[in-house]
């Protein structure tokens, strides 16, 4: 009798390496000479995953932002796995935004990853979990083909495949 074999589909941020990200990046802005003398920083609640960024105005945010963006990268954390917030005039003339970190795949995103799977005439099962799906089927091909369309998908948020059995 064959075995079963499954995968989960998750979407988390390693905190270990978002406060990586976010030491290099204050790092980063010490040495930056179009910083000097600004009052840019970026902060991390460590708690609840959300890095606060200040600027003294949009553009330098703007130059800040990217600079975070590509310290993730490096650091392996997707671009798509943070949501920003709309930035907001904070005090002593500055302007800030925060950045919160994915956690989870909600029940919408869950149900557009099943439908894509389905479509895709695999003999695979897919089961939501809570915040992550469960892909089970008896063929590791099938499940390296439904990991293929779910990669090759344009979605708005970051996937992780995880417990490949």
């Amino acid at each position: 009798m064959a075995q079963d074999s499954s995968f989960d589909i998750v979407c988390k941020t390693d905190p270990e390496e978002l406060r990586n990200a976010v030491q290099a990046t204050q790092k980063e802005l010490g040495i930056r000479f179009d910083f000097k003398g600004s009052k840019a920083s970026l902060e991390l609640d460590s708690k609840t995953s959300v890095v606060t960024l200040v600027a003294d105005d949009e553009f330098k945010l703007g130059q800040l932002r990217d600079m975070f963006e590509g310290r993730l990268v490096k650091r392996g954390l997707g671009p798509k796995t943070v949501k920003y917030s709309t930035p907001q005039p904070g005090g002593k003339m500055t302007v800030s935004q925060t950045a919160k970190f994915q956690s989870g795949i909600e029940q919408e995103d869950a149900k557009k990853i099943v439908k894509l799977i389905k479509e895709q005439k695999l003999k695979v099962q897919v089961a939501i979990q809570g915040e992550q799906l469960r892909v089970t089927g008896k063929s590791k091909d099938d499940l390296q083909d439904a990991m293929a369309a779910v990669r090759g998908a344009n979605l708005d948020f970051e996937c992780q495949f995880v417990n490949y059995r």
